[in-house]
């Protein structure tokens, strides 16, 4: 027998019964006997027969396969999040697709629609720093595909959404500093249109309310990358006052702050406090290794992907949105520790 898929009536075909026979054999259906399961599992795994995918899920409906978009893998707390997804769906029987924006809203877009074209049966989100307009979500939820939001999240859209809260997690981050005894502590904060840019932009603020430190807009600056971390660190130093605490949005933007502020002669954290935000692998690296708030990433993720399963296995689709807010740590390293 020569096909490039062997399918069922192949089988049934070569044992001289009906094709019927056959499938309620490989489902160990009580009805066939013994000896003719055996016949027909044997001459299953001889040939390599394989179930037909595709068949099986317009059958049932169901693809068994999810979409993940993410801005990029290559951030600690995103390839974290990704492994905890991957975790759950793989103990549920799904299969992940991972797609990646690069931080770009054309690539965004394109994602979601290459995703529904793939008859995937939920997606996982989190949006590109450059996505204001949320069509290309919208049209995923019109082809009754649910989503579920983590880290970045949209309000605008009726969702389930997975986030840390990122305003507490900002304000003891800065409040670790003042009570250090810093005092014009500057914040390399997130793009503003990003809700988590906004959250702990406004826990900094918080914190400096709370201990009664004036708020210079001057020591507030967007800056989210290694790149822009490293020549507003420089900016900051060349001015009259530089800041004697650091809290960046994220690891990498702290990372690049320290590595500027050891060139320019400082000492960490004895003249310069640093404090990241997602505590990946490169935190425990650096010297003075860097203090920083733990997403849970892996959590999230394994969170994100249940919520999505059972919306996809309930086909609660327009069930009211739920939101799980789990609450970070900071996880106090050589960087903030004051002698």
């Amino acid at each position: 027998m020569r096909s490039s898929q062997v399918t069922i009536k192949d089988i049934a075909r070569e044992l001289g019964i009906s094709a019927s026979t056959v499938s309620r054999a490989l489902k160990n259906h009580p009805d066939i006997s013994e000896e003719t399961r055996r016949a027909v599992n044997e001459l299953a795994d001889r040939l390599s027969y394989q179930p037909n995918a595709v068949a099986l899920s317009l059958k049932h409906s169901r693809s068994n396969t999810i979409g993940v978009i993410i801005p990029e893998i290559v951030h600690y707390f995103f390839s974290s999040v990704i492994s905890g997804i991957e975790d759950v769906a793989y103990e549920a029987g799904f299969t992940v697709i991972i797609c990646q924006s690069n931080e770009m809203y054309d690539r965004e877009v394109s994602n979601a629609r290459a995703l529904r074209a793939n008859r995937v049966d939920g997606v996982l989100v989190s949006v590109s720093k450059e996505t204001f307009s949320f069509n290309h979500l919208k049209y995923l939820q019109g082809g009754n595909i649910p989503l579920v939001f983590f880290d970045r999240i949209v309000p605008e859209i009726q969702a389930d959404c997975v986030i840390i809260d990122d305003k507490d997690a900002a304000y003891r981050a800065t409040m670790h500093m003042i009570d250090a005894g810093r005092r014009r502590i500057a914040h390399f904060a997130a793009p503003q249109n990003l809700i988590i840019g906004r959250d702990r932009k406004e826990g900094y603020l918080d914190a400096l309310r709370e201990a009664n430190i004036p708020i210079d807009p001057k020591l507030i600056i967007e800056a989210d990358s290694f790149e822009k971390a490293r020549i507003a660190m420089n900016d900051l130093i060349d001015s009259k006052k530089p800041p004697d605490g650091i809290f960046a949005v994220n690891d990498l933007t702290a990372i690049g702050a320290m590595q500027t502020i050891q060139k320019r002669g400082y000492k960490i954290p004895n003249d310069i406090s640093v404090v990241g935000f997602s505590d990946g692998r490169f935190s425990g690296i650096t010297e003075p290794n860097l203090t920083s708030v733990d997403q849970h990433g892996y959590e999230m993720g394994t969170i994100a992907a249940e919520m999505l399963i059972d919306r996809i296995m309930n086909k609660e689709v327009d069930a009211a949105p739920r939101t799980k807010i789990l609450q970070a740590n900071l996880i106090v390293r050589g960087s903030s520790m004051v002698e």
